[in-house]
């Protein structure tokens, strides 16, 4: 695990950029870092060392001296792809995962990608032909990011390396606050940042050094074409005991020690159970000290009963909110996923005992687990039994009278699912965003987005449309980025085995039967785990990370760090207080709006950690006083 930065030369720009840049993510790789550089490109890396600890320094070059490597990740079928390239008669002089890909991508050039099973990002520079080629792993587990204006072009794990470049400029890219209130992450390329690009998952780009463009190409893309409604719960809950089996056992290799992070619910349990038949494995909980919001009963008895240590952490709410600046910084971009405050703090007591944690992420999206899922059953039904135009004329006339009982119903059952499904999952809706906004005319339709997902999977259930679009969306940038950075942050190398290339092929042949019933979700994956755990966590309904925060903003001192907040500058500057400090109001009031509220708090915190020179000093002074500028 590491961070790389780079960049191509210019002549107005000093090599030694490279450093700065490199230390700005010295947490992704404190045990070592090194650089290359020659007359088109300059390279660096920082190491977290995790497999080969005396080999594998990079940047890497290959036996020629024409091509150079960076990666960050593991490839965890490493060994069979080296056979292979062995047999065309490459030679190997470590026992590295980066050595594969380096003279795999010299055998095969992006077809090597294909080939590949791991979570990964990595950077190749080609001197024969004077290309940067970067490309990033098929969920989007490791990030990539470049800079291109057209004249500077900059790459990098995290955006905040090209703060330091002299001829990044750095810009708010104000047209996709909207988007932002909406999804609470940004689901496309675009970034907060003008001119900065995420690569996306299972997406390789193609930088011509000579002439500056850059061009980019899927790999990879899930889907759902190979269905299989003959098999059953019983064949399929035998098939994912046998390929989460095997995909531990692929997470497991390194030469350090291995431990697991653990929740109360059936997905890490799940997954610490099957590194226990391996390993003696420590786990890790994280819970509050006030125990209405600690579930850490149930995680302390769960390894008691198969063995193993657990060390339980504790957390506070002004903990919570102390850390936000902190968190903002390391996330790059604004995520108001209260969560990720929680999984900081699990991670950074985590790092104390080990170097790499597995975790459960990444069930729930590929086996059927949200709850929201449900809801297909009731509207498929009303689609199924009233016409369209009646549900139209329903719905239309349920949004003209006041709030009754049933009017939610009538009024999304009118809508496709592209609508009613994303709209549902909407922080700020379109009305919403036009009363909070200074700047109204930049709110847009930010289904846009995302029609284009629904649109590829419209032929099939609405079930597997709602997963389709958690995957491509809820998936990489929010689960993901945040297990990554808030990980990474602690220089702990996060693993989940349950985002695997095998595993996700598994569950796409799953038919909605053996995923979810009108009671129950996750039916495969709680079969499989009911042969293995205890029934009481195999049953036991999701949670996921309980949080203080409702309760915490309508406390002091919190309450009036919100309340400055909604007043500060880039309040002011970007929306409007009044209609803030109404939804504020509210909540305090006991009309429940958190994740609203949350979703600006963070927003505001993040744009002042990042644009400190926009913001005034008391607003500055606490957001630096964290030691992050």
């Amino acid at each position: 695990m590491c961070g790389f930065v780079g960049f191509v030369n210019q002549k107005d720009v000093s090599t030694d950029t490279i450093n700065t840049m490199a230390d700005r993510i010295k947490h992704r790789g404190p045990d070592d870092e090194a650089y290359f550089s020659d007359e088109s490109v300059t390279l660096g890396f920082r190491r977290l060392s995790i497999i080969d600890l005396a080999h594998g320094r990079q940047p890497m070059e290959n036996d020629a001296k024409t091509k150079v490597l960076t990666f960050n990740g593991e490839i965890y079928n490493y060994q069979d792809i080296r056979k292979e390239l062995e047999d065309l008669g490459y030679q190997f002089r470590t026992d590295v995962d980066s050595e594969v890909l380096l003279h795999g991508y010299d055998a095969w050039g992006p077809k090597l990608l294909d080939k590949l099973r791991g979570m990964f990002a990595f950077i190749i520079y080609d001197k024969e032909n004077q290309q940067v080629f970067g490309a990033r792993d098929h969920f989007g587990i490791k990030p990539l990011y470049y800079y291109d204006d057209g004249q500077t072009f900059l790459w990098a794990s995290e955006i905040k390396a090209f703060l330091d470049h002299p001829n990044f400029k750095k810009e708010f890219n104000e047209a996709l606050l909207p988007v932002h209130l909406s999804f609470e992450f940004i689901p496309s390329r675009d970034t907060m940042f003008k001119n900065v690009y995420k690569v996306l998952p299972g997406q390789y780009f193609l930088h011509d050094i000579k002439g500056g463009q850059t061009e980019t190409h899927h790999y990879f893309k899930f889907s759902y074409d190979h269905i299989d409604n003959s098999q059953t719960v019983e064949e399929d809950a035998k098939k994912i005991r046998k390929i989460v089996d095997e995909s531990v056992k692929a997470h497991m290799i390194a030469d350090v020690e291995v431990g697991s992070f653990l929740s109360s619910g059936i997905d890490s349990s799940y997954v610490l159970n099957e590194a226990a038949k391996l390993k003696p494995i420590q786990s890790f909980s994280l819970g509050f000290k006030n125990s209405k919001f600690s579930e850490l009963s149930w995680s302390t008895q769960f390894a008691e009963e198969i063995h193993q240590k657990n060390t339980p952490l504790y957390m506070s709410s002004a903990d919570y909110f102390d850390i936000l600046p902190t968190v903002m910084y390391y996330m790059d971009e604004p995520l108001s996923n209260p969560s990720a405050m929680q999984l900081y703090y699990l991670s950074k007591g985590t790092r104390k005992d080990v170097k790499v944690a597995l975790s459960g992420e990444g069930a729930d999206e590929f086996f059927g687990g949200y709850n929201t899922y449900l809801e297909a059953y009731p509207f498929e039904r009303y689609q199924k039994w009233v016409p369209k135009p009646i549900r139209k004329a329903l719905g239309k006339t349920a949004e003209k009278f006041p709030r009754f009982h049933g009017r939610r119903f009538l009024v999304r059952g009118a809508q496709p699912l592209s609508e009613r499904y994303y709209r549902v999952n909407y922080v700020y809706d379109y009305e919403d965003r036009n009363k909070i906004l200074k700047n109204p005319k930049l709110n847009v339709d930010t289904g846009a987005y995302t029609k284009h997902i629904f649109d590829d999977v419209s032929n099939l259930d609405e079930m597997t449309q709602m997963q389709y679009f958690d995957i491509n969306t809820w998936l990489p940038y929010d689960i993901l980025h945040k297990a990554d950075r808030m990980s990474m942050a602690n220089s702990l190398e996060v693993r989940t085995p349950l985002v695997d290339k095998e595993v996700a092929k598994f569950a796409a042949t799953m038919p909605v039967k053996t995923r979810i019933n009108q009671e129950e979700t996750k039916i495969s994956l709680r079969a499989a785990a009911e042969a293995e755990l205890p029934e009481r966590v195999a049953k036991k309904e999701k949670l996921g990370f309980p949080s203080p925060v409702a309760q915490g903003m309508t406390e002091e001192p919190y309450k009036t760090r919100i309340i400055n907040a909604f007043h500060s500058d880039i309040a002011q500057k970007f929306f409007n207080p009044d209609e803030l400090m109404k939804i504020f109001d509210a909540h305090v009031n006991g009309q429940s709006s958190m994740q609203k509220i949350f979703t600006v708090y963070t927003f505001i915190i993040w744009y002042a950690v990042y644009f400190p020179e926009d913001t005034n000093v008391d607003m500055r002074q606490y957001v630096h006083r964290t030691a992050i500028d």
